[in-house]
Order: C-alpha cells, then sequence, then structure tokens
C-alpha cells in the first residue's frame, strides 16, 4: 500500500509542479495561443482570397466564350 501511496504523491506532485510553471510563465503560453488565432485567421482570409480568384476567372471563362 506504501507503493501506491508513493506512487499517488509523485503524480500529485507532479501535477502541481506543472500547474506552478503555467501559472508562472502564462505568457508564453498566451503569446503561442494569440499566434495560433493569427494563424487561423491568416489561413481564413486566404481562403477567402483564393475562392474570389477561382470565381474571377470563372467568370473571366465564361465571358469569353460568349463573345
Amino acid at each position: 500500500m506504501d507503493v501506491v501511496w508513493s506512487m499517488v504523491t509523485f503524480i500529485g506532485q507532479a501535477v502541481e509542479a506543472i500547474f506552478s510553471y503555467v501559472e508562472h510563465h502564462h505568457w508564453i503560453f498566451a503569446f503561442l495561443a494569440g499566434g495560433y488565432v493569427f494563424y487561423l485567421h491568416d489561413r481564413s482570409v486566404h481562403a477567402r482570397f483564393d475562392a474570389l480568384d477561382k470565381r474571377v476567372d470563372e467568370i473571366r471563362k465564361r465571358l469569353a466564350i460568349e463573345y
């Protein structure tokens, strides 16, 4: 039983150490999260411009065929 209890305490101390690290270095995670949000926004903007380019190309092809 002592072995099991020592494993439980070790896991508890490890979790506490991780929470302490995150608490003192939260700005690192905020920076990473902000960068990821910017990355997703950038992908979204590029996807919209790509869709617009495809529509413009399709319209140009249709106009070229009609003439």
